[in-house]
């Protein structure tokens, strides 16, 4: 068996799906998960309803760091769980462990759960990780299912021989987490083909938190880290795009193919982004930029005194507004943070601004906002709004990059 180093290697960034059905071998997916977690792989579990009563979703989430997808929707608010999107953000599916139920289903394409609708999805590689009783496994429905998913392409990793959970002993273990790992790793071993669909096309993207000096020491700005920003810029060079990153100060690396100019004010990004906009074939304004900024800047510290202090402010010329005016038959893609009214907020930006699309955030969802590294967003344009499940930055930049590209395909 190849060393974890080398797996590592290969499934490092990698997005696998494992999909979990009712067998007593689910808590081997514990471990699955962790050992491609710990590969630096991106992890989503799907689990059938029966799989619940084996291991829970509150273990499978606490491994993953991603909620547990199990029915078509979430009877609290009605978001969708996309069965397509999970199929095109997968590189590989993983059923793990797969029963004979399922595999039976997966044969004749019945589509009666989340994670079977997801299979018919599926662009990725698909594999399956037996785990039955031996007479299961060995009876001829069972071998003609297994035959008929192979010569389709889905790829088995044989069952093991041993003391089954009925006490029988025989060939119907599922095999151990550290070879499934090890065969993905080594399916996946080939670079992951970028998409070059951008090619020939000159984006601005915009990023990070503007700083408003007050004096030589103190400034105001707000608490935006750039990440949204950089995984946007990083995605769209990833797909062929000329990328000029806009960029507040923050401690992000430049994502490779992506030229970046650095900012501090409203007022230098302001400058930055309609000077390389003349030139471009699109934006996507990310950037947390100052509505205000102070009216005069001190040269010296100011003082502490004995009183209040007041700070008179004026607003920033508006970038997003500016670009707007100026858009002409180019792209234009807004991002709207908000706390209250946040549909119609974004509505009103999408409108006044002339924005392409807006990509909404709101701080009242959890694991969204500012700082971390994942994102919860609705996209909204003239023809609706499309929800997003709570996605990774870079998914949900990925999201983004799928609509520029169509919008250049119109």
């Amino acid at each position: 068996m190849a060393s974890a180093t080398a797996t590592g290697q290969r499934l490092a960034g990698r997005h696998i799906l494992l999909g979990i059905t009712g067998s007593i071998a689910a808590y081997k997916a514990a471990m699955l998960c962790r050992l491609w977690k710990t590969a630096g792989a991106e992890v989503q579990v799907v689990m059938t309803p029966l799989a619940k009563q084996f291991i829970t979703p509150l273990t499978m989430a606490t491994l993953s760091k991603r909620p547990i997808l199990v029915e078509f929707f979430n009877p609290e608010n009605g978001a969708w769980n996309s069965h397509v999107s999970l199929g095109e953000w997968a590189d590989c599916y993983v059923i793990a462990p797969a029963t004979a139920n399922t595999l039976a289903k997966m044969a004749t394409g019945v589509a009666d759960n989340l994670l079977l609708t997801t299979y018919l999805s599926a662009r990725c590689p698909v594999v399956v990780a037996p785990a039955m009783d031996l007479d299961m496994y060995a009876h001829e429905a069972t071998q003609q299912n297994l035959r008929t998913l192979a010569a389709r392409g889905v790829r088995i990793v044989e069952p093991g021989e041993g003391e089954l959970a009925s006490g029988l002993s025989g060939k119907g273990r599922m095999a151990e987490p550290e070879e499934i790992a090890e065969f993905v790793g080594q399916l996946l071993s080939e670079p992951k083909e970028e998409k070059k669909t951008l090619s020939g096309k000159r984006m601005i993207v915009t990023a990070g938190a503007t700083i408003e000096a007050i004096d030589p020491v103190r400034f105001i700005s707000n608490h935006s880290s750039g990440k949204m920003g950089y995984a946007i810029a990083g995605e769209l060079a990833s797909r062929g795009a000329d990328v000029t990153l806009i960029s507040g100060r923050t401690a992000l690396p430049v994502p490779p193919g992506v030229e970046r100019v650095d900012v501090l004010s409203a007022a230098e990004m302001y400058e930055a982004a309609v000077k390389a906009f003349d030139t471009a074939d699109g934006a996507v304004m990310c950037a947390a930029v100052a509505d205000y900024t102070p009216e005069s800047v001190s040269a010296t510290k100011l003082k502490k005194g004995d009183g209040e202090m007041c700070i008179r402010l004026r607003r920033t010329r508006d970038i997003a507004a500016e670009l707007g005016a100026r858009k002409g038959n180019r792209l234009l893609i807004g991002f709207a943070l908000e706390t209250d009214d946040e549909e119609a907020h974004a509505q009103s930006k999408l409108e006044k601004k002339n924005f392409d699309f807006i990509v909404l955030n709101s701080l009242r969802d959890a694991g969204a906002g500012f700082r971390g590294d994942t994102n919860k967003v609705t996209f909204i344009d003239r023809s609706g709004c499309e929800e997003l499940p709570l996605l990774t930055k870079r998914e949900v930049a990925a999201r983004i990059a799928d609509r520029i590209e169509g919008l250049f395909a119109r």
